[in-house]
């Protein structure tokens, strides 16, 4: 497998973890004071985000296996402990944080994969096959412990270098981030990207408090701080202290220092969460992006189609777009012009750089469980700083994405729905009507058979197949067929993009017998 190939695998992986954060989100939230009170309720949300690390191990484990077992899984919990422990014992500095989970889960996986069928000497037996993987995978992370533990504490001061530096670069780290975020999108690489600066970059310590006030103003609801772990060191319980954040709303916090816990949050979205007040710089600049921007980009593609064909485009788009707005899930979207309008992905790419610019420009500071939508905006008001002028911001997004797809569209003909040519607009219409079962055939010749694709897996919106012979593979069928896209990832990695329909004709592709006869299925 290539290395893009691989690292799409990877990413795909990362998705089963990162499902979880949503639950976590909610109950984190939902149990604060400033709103329900229930402290078992946040502490159960909390526990998610704490044990985020040993997720990353199990899921990725789990998704690199080739049947998805859960034999992987436990092996994967095992590569984890085994591994942050050596690593800790070697130097107690270390904290690998999401990345522990990645090379556990890395091991585990391929050690499944190596040993879920080996068979042992008759006296050995009982170890053999799946009860086989959780050991191995625990003799490779002793092996790997021991060389991480001499070399990552250079790699880890190496990374908080490079965590500074795009921190402090301001703008310019902001809007790459923004950009490449977007652009790794038609490749499934973003999750990858995401990991490190949601999860991995930047760090703090939490400190419990009492007494807090700001600006003269009483802070009831704030009862722990997550700060600099330089900071933590010096702290004294029960002095007061002064707490200064880059922060234009809450610029200092004074309270009386109660504890200072061992527990360290890193990454954006777990500072956010975790009480870290100057984090949610890398999260805030979506919300405008996908509560208002595409949607504005929806409308606009929308009122460009031909007055004959909006009925047909109406539909998908203004559920896609509702979809982006509500949960900030945006890929349906997305891949509806990225393939067919390139140019127009671009600029997407390049204004969602800017409102991460904008948003901070503007100082505010606000975070997600899942993704940039109205579920998670609502949740986190309480948690955010200058809610309404990220509404504000959002609001004018909306316009320059309409004004500017609007413009582009007419001006240089771009194809988007309901422009393309007749015959690919009429199958993209009619796909939702096809019967299930009979599209999964569908598809599976036009990807030359069961023969031909030695793995067929699928993420939210695309099909993931690793193929054995890429010249076979009929893209203008399968684009007949409703595929908004077909991403090559060198000679054997192939993306097909259906949207949310994705999981569903993977899994039928899966259960259609490897026999079974397809001459008979009718292709577009």
């Amino acid at each position: 497998m290539n290395v893009l190939g691989y690292a799409q695998k990877l990413g795909k992986a990362l998705m089963l973890p990162i499902a979880t954060l949503p639950v976590a989100a909610l109950l984190l939230r939902l149990g604060q004071g400033d709103l329900l009170d229930i402290p078992f309720m946040a502490a159960a949300g909390g526990a998610i985000f704490e044990n985020l690390p040993l997720l990353f191990g199990l899921g990725i484990a789990v998704g690199l296996s080739v049947d998805g077992a859960g034999a992987a899984g436990i092996a994967g919990a095992v590569a984890y402990f085994v591994l942050t422990a050596t690593t800790k014992t070697i130097d107690s500095t270390i904290n690998m944080s999401f990345f522990g989970g990645i090379f556990a889960g890395i091991i585990a996986g391929h050690s499944y994969n190596a040993f879920h069928n080996t068979r042992l000497p008759e006296w050995l037996a009982f170890f053999s096959g799946k009860r086989l993987v959780p050991i191995v995978a625990g003799v490779f992370s002793v092996i790997a412990g021991a060389i991480l533990g001499q070399i990552w504490p250079s790699i880890q001061s190496g990374l908080d270098s490079l965590a500074h530096g795009i921190a402090n670069s301001g703008s310019i780290g902001e809007f790459a981030y923004g950009l490449l975020n977007r652009a790794l999108i038609p490749v499934g690489l973003h999750h990858v990207l995401n990991s490190y600066f949601w999860f991995g970059m930047g760090s703090c310590q939490e400190v419990l408090i009492s007494g807090a006030h700001s600006m003269g103003q009483a802070l009831p609801a704030l009862t722990k701080l997550c700060v600099d772990p330089t900071l933590a060191k010096s702290l004294v319980a029960g002095q007061e202290h002064t707490f200064q954040f880059n922060n234009v709303v809450t610029p200092e916090v004074t309270a009386v220092v109660n504890q200072v816990t061992e527990t360290v949050k890193t990454g954006d979205l777990n500072r956010f969460f975790g009480g870290d007040l100057s984090a949610g710089k890398f999260m805030n600049g979506f919300f405008p992006v996908m509560m208002f921007g595409l949607p504005g980009a929806a409308l606009a593609m929308y009122l460009a189609a031909p007055a004959e064909r909006r009925s047909q485009v109406g539909g998908v788009l203004f559920s896609v777009a509702f979809c982006a707005f509500l949960t900030g899930i945006t890929e349906p979207l997305e891949f509806l012009f990225v393939f067919l309008a390139p140019a127009l992905y671009a600029l997407h790419a390049v204004f969602t750089g800017l409102s991460l610019v904008v948003a901070n420009m503007f100082g505010t500071l606000d975070g997600f469980g899942f993704s940039a939508g109205l579920i998670d905006f609502v949740l986190n008001w309480g948690l955010a700083t200058k809610p309404v002028t990220l509404l504000v911001i959002g609001i004018v997004f909306f316009f320059i994405y309409f004004v500017t797809f609007s413009f582009a569209i007419k001006v240089f003909k771009l194809k988007t729905p309901g422009r393309e040519d007749d015959a690919a607009s009429e199958s993209s219409a009619s796909v939702a009507k096809q019967s299930k079962d009979g599209l999964a055939k569908q598809y599976l010749k036009a990807l030359g058979g069961h023969e031909n694709l030695a793995n067929i897996d699928a993420c939210i919106t695309r099909l993931r197949l690793t193929v054995n012979d890429m010249s076979v593979i009929d893209e203008q069928t399968l684009k007949s067929l409703g595929a908004m896209g077909v991403v090559k990832l060198g000679n054997n990695n192939l993306q097909v993009v259906l949207g949310p329909l994705a999981e569903i004709v993977a899994g039928e592709m899966k259960s259609i017998d490897p026999n079974e006869d397809l001459s008979n299925v009718t292709l577009p």
